[in-house]
């Protein structure tokens, strides 16, 4: 976790944070562990919870700098880059040495064939949130004219629900819902069930679901990104996800299960 220095400056600059940006909401992300530092990454969220979510990061706890958003030549870019973050924004990779047909597009756009470690940062955190950033379901209501806000009849899920992976979704844009059938949306409530559940995640097994503090915390654990963990109290409110890793994705895990 954070050490006690760490969380007293973010306690002290988070707040500080929501109010020149004007979000309604800030949330620490986590922390993504480069070699010679660390990058602590923080959202900041507007009325509607489904819109794009501003990122800042900072190397201290203490001064926050925005992130652009992810676009996807980044996210191309970013999948193929190897290794350890270094922990310095202003770092290079040579595009040339991960993906020459990248770089010889890059020259001939006139671009130079690097990408900063920044932009991949930026890309990283896109990648974590599609793939493992999760919320029980019910928590979030969608409105008729397509907004999306917290619910405030969730009263948390019950113990028998909170152990299964179909009571958690994908807090992005569904991807299978679309493929079903009228047959198996019939059960579906529309403005609860708009996202996507974990169950049908590939590689099946992907998550670890633990319960923790005799049965009152339940823990889940994503294994392809290992170092994301999501918690819930059964029958509260209380619910949340927290990164603490090295940002690489563990591409061994259907070998591993």
């Amino acid at each position: 976790g954070l050490s006690p220095e760490r969380r007293a400056a973010l306690g002290a600059s988070l707040p500080l944070v929501q109010r020149d940006y004007r979000f309604e909401r800030v949330w620490f992300w986590g922390c993504i562990q480069g070699v010679r530092g660390a990058y602590y990454i923080a959202e900041g969220l507007g009325p509607d919870r489904a819109a794009p979510r501003s990122r800042l990061y900072s190397l201290n706890c203490l001064d926050w700098s925005l992130l652009t958003p992810a676009t996807k030549e980044m996210l191309a870019l970013a999948e193929q880059v190897k290794g350890r973050f270094q922990g310095d924004p202003s770092f290079e990779y040579s595009l040339s040495e991960i993906n020459a047909e990248a770089a010889a597009r890059l020259m001939e756009s006139g671009k130079e064939p690097v990408m900063k470690e920044e932009a991949r940062l930026i890309a990283t955190i896109e990648q974590i949130d599609r793939a493992v950033g999760i919320v029980p379901r019910g928590a979030f209501v969608k409105t008729p004219l397509g907004s999306v806000h917290e619910n405030r009849y969730f009263e948390g899920l019950s113990l028998v629900e909170a152990k299964k992976l179909s009571s958690y979704f994908h807090f992005t844009e569904p991807v299978n819902l679309k493929n079903k059938t009228l047959l198996e949306k019939a059960d579906l409530d529309p403005s609860i069930d708009f996202l996507d559940s974990l169950e049908h995640d590939i590689p099946r097994g992907s998550w670890s679901i633990q319960l923790e503090k005799g049965g009152t915390v339940v823990v889940l654990r994503s294994l392809l990104w290992l170092g994301l963990t999501f918690y819930h109290v059964p029958m509260t409110k209380q619910f949340g996800y927290v990164y603490f890793g090295t940002g690489e994705k563990n591409l061994d895990l259907p070998f591993m299960l």
